[in-house]
């Protein structure tokens, strides 16, 4: 397929471009509200998850006269599956982040990271500083915590299939009910989740939206292992403005890590979400006014 080139959905575009190893990855492009108002801003997803879950606020940041790329990242959504598991890591995102801006003509953009769009967000400044104006690390940082880690870790992969959407939405219910403890019996907010997760497979039953060989980044995991150090990382990030959303009950993120992050930066910008866990969507009203006022002083 044509790299770049646009496929016109409902309010935002559809790209596909080759990576530098020859995959395909998607994205969804929505064009500014003009005049425009600063710089693209791209928004990158946690481990299991895909350019969906930004549906609501790409479109509301569109609207504020900016360029929204949200993607997904290579094994997740319409981006190709790696035949090398080994690929889905960090680095090798950060790399398809690049292309990606390339292909687009993106020199520099304002970058919104949940989870592990945060990680790839940190690489980033270390590959290309040069590319990154400012970032929102969405319930992340330098140093994770390692309960969240073997929580995720005992999920991811593990996967069966389901007969419908209301058995989706009963899934996600279970694996991530505990984050969104007031949410509990709201059978809306699953199924949207489950929409945002899942996909139909050919013979009409659901599965998780992603390759199940992603798992294998958790393959060595030890709990009782030292949190890896990724202070380097932050630092180089922490040279451009940055706002943390956490989430009050995150078990990924510590609050005394928020701690850590304001004394290597201590500009930091920072809000909490209450009675939400591992991760906020950002649709909250507490982060979407962090949000915004972040956005209306980057770059």
């Amino acid at each position: 397929m044509d790299s770049g080139a646009p496929i016109a959905i409902g309010g935002f575009e559809e790209r596909i471009v080759p990576t530098v190893d020859g995959l395909t990855i998607y994205a969804r492009d929505y064009p500014p509200l003009l005049p425009e108002t600063g710089l693209p801003v791209i928004c990158l997803h946690g481990l299991t998850r895909n350019s969906r879950d930004f549906e609501v606020i790409a479109p509301r940041i569109a609207a504020l006269g900016r360029r929204v790329i949200a993607a997904d990242m290579r094994g997740r959504g319409k981006s190709a599956n790696d035949p090398d598991p080994a690929h889905y890591v960090p680095a090798v995102y950060a790399q398809d982040v690049l292309a990606l801006m390339d292909k687009l003509g993106i020199a520099k953009a304002v970058f919104v990271g949940t989870s592990m769009g945060g990680l790839i967000t940190m690489v980033l400044a270390a590959l290309a500083p040069d590319r990154i104006a400012a970032s929102v690390l969405n319930d992340v940082g330098p140093k994770l915590n390692m309960a969240g880690l073997a929580r995720i870790s005992a999920y991811v992969g593990r996967t069966q299939p389901v007969d419908s959407w209301a058995d989706a939405a009963e899934a996600v219910r279970a694996t991530n009910g505990a984050a969104f403890p007031e949410r509990t019996d709201d059978d809306a907010f699953w199924q949207t989740f489950a929409h945002r997760t899942f996909r139909t497979r050919d013979d009409g039953r659901l599965e998780f939206d992603y390759d199940p060989l992603i798992a294998l980044a958790f393959a060595d995991f030890d709990e009782d292992a030292p949190a890896p150090d990724l202070s380097p990382l932050f630092s180089a990030l922490a040279q451009k403005p940055m706002l943390s959303v956490r989430g009050g009950l995150s078990d990924l993120l510590a609050d005394d890590v928020v701690t850590m992050m304001r004394e290597l930066k201590p500009d930091l910008e920072t809000v909490t979400v209450e009675n939400i866990g591992h991760a906020p969507t950002l649709e909250e009203p507490e982060a979407w006014d962090a949000l915004l006022d972040f956005l209306a002083k980057a770059d």
